[in-house]
């Protein structure tokens, strides 16, 4: 099954003094589905994620609570949303990664939060 996600984290550096797993938040708890800009964590299975994640580039019901990406169908913990920058969201899709893995890594120069 294809889904269209960019994907980035600490991959490698997580083997090495990573973060801890998370709980697993399904959409069906958060109501937060995979829309285009969405963020999600990737994980193995429920409660295994830790500093991976991914952005949604165009709709991925496939990845919510029911979904069939999984077989455990308990989907992907979505938590936020890119607010600006969709269009550079689609340009780092739009590269030709093979084997998966961009030839040359994006680096993410920063993150914001906005408040509650």
């Amino acid at each position: 099954m294809f889904i269209e996600v960019i994907q980035g984290g600490r991959y490698e550096a997580e083997e090495t003094g990573g973060f801890p797993p998370i709980p697993h938040e399904t959409t069906e708890m958060t109501g937060i589905r995979h829309r285009e800009g969405v963020i999600s964590m990737a994980r193995w299975t429920p409660g295994t994620a830790t500093s991976e994640f991914f952005i949604c580039a165009g709709d991925q019901p496939e990845l919510d609570f029911g979904g069939r990406r999984n077989p455990d169908g308990q989907g992907y913990a979505a938590f936020g949303k890119v607010t600006r920058g969709m269009d550079i969201v689609r340009k780092i899709h739009d590269i030709d990664a093979p084997g998966q893995y961009l030839e040359k890594p994006v680096v993410i120069l920063g993150i914001s939060r906005k408040g509650k």
